[in-house]
């Protein structure tokens, strides 16, 4: 099976349901974006050290995420799927998951007192990375639920993801030792 299809060359793609739309239809950019985000995960992942019992998690993390985002993009997809209670109720769970997660780190790390710029080491700015393009996917998903409703525990769980991959770029450099840097406001 060849993977081109030549029925995008008109700038037109097919949904779940076979429903022909541009390619540039807030639907399609919805679940692009969501996409995107589980690519630029795919990549953080790659970076976080083999040996580090803090890098097993983080990757077992990123994989329990990966699969949502994969659902919840081929949900965005298909413009006759109706809000599930199981995957509703799924996405409640890891979204409590990741609170969890997030404070766990938090309480390992100093205090956040200044805004940090983005870097560190290559993990650290990876999951800043992906901070950025979940924050994208946020918006995206918004535009898409004011044209018709996107099931709101997608929503609180996107936007639950922004604070884990900071506090996740945070931790990383702590444990790698490296350092972040303080935003510093400048005359203007």
């Amino acid at each position: 099976m060849k993977i081109y299809t030549k029925t995008g060359d008109k700038g037109r793609t097919s949904l779940f349901n076979g429903t022909r739309i541009a390619k540039n239809n807030i639907r399609v950019e919805t679940y692009g974006t969501v996409d995107e985000l589980n690519s630029v995960l795919g990549i953080v992942s790659s970076f976080l050290p083999e040996s580090k019992e803090y890098a097993k998690d983080m990757r077992e993390m990123i994989i329990i995420i990966q699969h949502d985002l994969f659902e919840i993009g081929a949900i965005l997809a298909n413009p006759d799927a109706k809000d599930s209670d199981l995957f509703s109720t799924h996405l409640e769970k890891h979204t409590l998951t990741i609170e969890n997660y997030i404070d766990a780190m938090t309480a390992q790390l100093p205090p956040l007192t200044n805004f940090i710029l983005p870097g560190g080491g290559h993990t650290g700015a990876f999951f800043q990375l992906a901070r950025t393009v979940s924050r994208r996917c946020e918006r995206r998903i918004v535009s898409l639920n004011k044209e018709e409703e996107v099931p709101s525990a997608i929503l609180i769980y996107i936007n639950r993801l922004s604070d884990l991959f900071h506090t996740m770029s945070r931790f990383s450099n702590f444990k790698e030792g490296k350092e972040e840097t303080v935003w510093k406001k400048r005359g203007m």
